[in-house]
């Protein structure tokens, strides 16, 4: 038979009531980040804006070949300049002095990975900055999967695309507006 002594005991015990404590923390620390997720604020600009001017951050180092080989280095500012226009939610204007927000969008392949696992990400990401402050209001990333042949690319591009402008559609409120 074990036998305890006073301070094994309390060692037990203290344990114990540690690995309670920890656990009871843990789940009032995910109750809350539910809720603060739940009800964390969308920044009013976004969806109260009228006028937007779009900045072209243009394309990274590693993807300028990959553009200029499909023959549009500016593609991902031109196909979101029509995206924006088909959507017409904003007015879009051609100085940021005469907007409420700046749209920038830009278009980088990084690599990541170590070694020879490294593999490039490519992706669009669309920064949301309040016109008057020049704060970055919001950031949506979005993957564009890679591909060899132009036909795909354009696919995926386009896919892409769609996927960042329902991303924006989303935070602007369009879901709510049309529900209205």
């Amino acid at each position: 038979m074990f036998h305890r002594t006073p301070g094994v005991l309390r060692a037990m015990v203290a344990v114990a009531m540690v690995a309670t404590c920890g656990m009871a923390v843990n789940a009032a620390t995910q109750d809350a980040g539910k809720a603060a997720t739940a009800s964390a604020p969308m920044p009013t600009a976004i969806q109260t804006a009228k006028r937007v001017f779009l900045g072209n951050a243009g394309v990274d180092g590693m993807s300028i070949p990959a553009f200029r080989m499909s023959g549009d280095v500016n593609q991902p500012y031109n196909w979101f300049y029509a995206a924006m226009k088909n959507w017409g939610r904003y007015e879009l204007v051609g100085s940021p002095a005469d907007a409420d927000l700046v749209f920038e969008i830009s278009f980088a392949a990084p690599l990541v990975g170590a070694d020879k696992l490294a593999t490039f990400a490519p992706h669009l990401r669309l920064e949301i900055l309040d016109a008057k402050t020049h704060f970055v209001l919001w950031t949506i990333v979005e993957p564009v999967e890679g591909a060899y042949r132009k036909a795909t690319w354009e696919k995926n591009f386009t896919s892409g695309m769609t996927n960042l402008v329902s991303d924006l559609k989303n935070i602007a409120g369009e879901t709510q507006t049309a529900s209205k």
